[in-house]
């Protein structure tokens, strides 16, 4: 496919709102099925089963769809305009991480890359050209990172996310896959050096080494992914995450490059940034459903959300949510009494505590 419109796509994405754009092959990572069998095999995945059931796909982006020869690899800002890690002392109020506080990502990623790819093949259609398109957001078995890597976006970091020299590690990753066959970028080398600020700031260790992550004690996975009881030794290193974490993210250096986000649906809702524990504490399924409709919180479910509230409870030490977490002991739902029983239990104990004190 001609130069010509290879570098008038790049410029389109840019004008549609993606930070980067830059072309790499569905073939590029030959070393993915190895790294994501042994990711597998060490049991890292926890309980997310589509990673091992469709792993044929997402080792091999080629198998995906293999008339596709090019894949364009963009990214686009989500770069928070406040601190993530200042709300972490405010511990009668829960911590939303950055990306889920507005409108869910996927609707908005998606529409543009449909967008552009929409673009593309009208373009080529004019040049003579029949082009083919799939895109993907984070819902496919692509491994985005790295493709993105690949194509030269940025390199995976400690932390196995995405990082550019260019706009830090606060983006979203879209990919377009095409029939057309576009000249490929060179891949980003590791620019990481001695920093370990990423791995140092995780308050459950959940990085095993650098570049290697156990998603079973990261926060996110386990506020967002892991189904039923949290282990008991782990609830306390929450602290009061209730939805994700931005602790690596939001310690990287490379951040002094973030770019402001064009989307404005990325911008907080009301009531996202810091909610009072003890207003959610009271949401049944309905109240849920409205409160957090469009955002990408709701597939969750209030269960698993009150959950994790309940933990931030039980870490708070405000004895003044005792009460609410006394009412959720006999909550329909076996998790969330049992978080609410663990909540009662260690605020107790730091009231106690804090008499002896006295």
């Amino acid at each position: 496919m001609s130069a010509e419109l290879r570098a008038r796509l790049v410029a389109q994405a840019l004008k549609e709102g993606f930070v980067a754009a830059r072309f790499t092959r569905p073939d590029a990572v030959p070393e993915m099925p190895a790294r994501l069998a042994a990711f597998l095999e060490a049991g890292y995945h926890g309980q997310m089963s589509w990673l091992a059931e469709r792993s044929n796909w997402r080792g091999n982006p080629a198998a995906l769809w293999p008339e596709a020869r090019s894949v364009l690899m963009l990214a686009e800002s989500y770069a928070p305009e406040d601190d993530p890690l200042a709300g972490l002392a405010e511990r009668d109020r829960g911590v939303i991480s950055s990306y889920a506080r507005g409108k869910d990502y996927h609707d908005l990623v998606k529409r543009r890359l449909k967008r552009l790819g929409r673009w593309l093949i009208d373009e080529a259609r004019r040049a003579g050209q029949t082009a083919e398109i799939k895109v993907f957001v984070d819902t496919a078995p692509v491994p985005e990172k790295a493709l993105a890597e690949a194509a030269g976006l940025g390199w995976q970091g400690k932390h196995t996310n995405l990082v550019s020299r260019d706009f830090g590690n606060w983006v979203f990753l879209g990919a377009i896959f095409t029939t057309l066959d576009f000249a490929a970028d060179p891949a980003e080398i590791d620019h990481c050096g001695s920093c370990s600020r990423c791995l140092d700031i995780c308050p459950t260790r959940a990085f095993v080494a650098p570049y290697q992550m156990d998603a079973r004690r990261c926060i996110s996975y386990l506020t967002i992914e892991h189904a039923g009881p949290v282990a008991p030794e782990l609830r306390p290193l929450l602290g009061n995450h209730i939805y994700g974490c931005d602790d690596c993210l939001a310690v990287c250096p490379w951040n002094k490059f973030a770019v402001a986000p064009v989307e404005l649906g990325y911008a907080p809702r009301d009531g996202m940034v810091l909610p009072e524990l003890a207003e959610l504490a009271q949401l049944d399924d309905a109240g849920f459903r409205a409160r957090f409709a469009g955002s990408p919180i709701k597939r969750i479910g209030r269960d698993r959300f009150v959950r994790n509230v309940l933990y931030a409870i039980g870490n708070s030490g405000q004895s003044s949510l005792l009460p609410l977490a006394r009412m959720l002991c006999t909550d329909v739902d076996p998790t969330v009494a049992d978080a609410a029983d663990w909540a009662v239990k260690r605020l107790m104990n730091a009231a106690n505590e804090h008499d002896a004190r006295a």
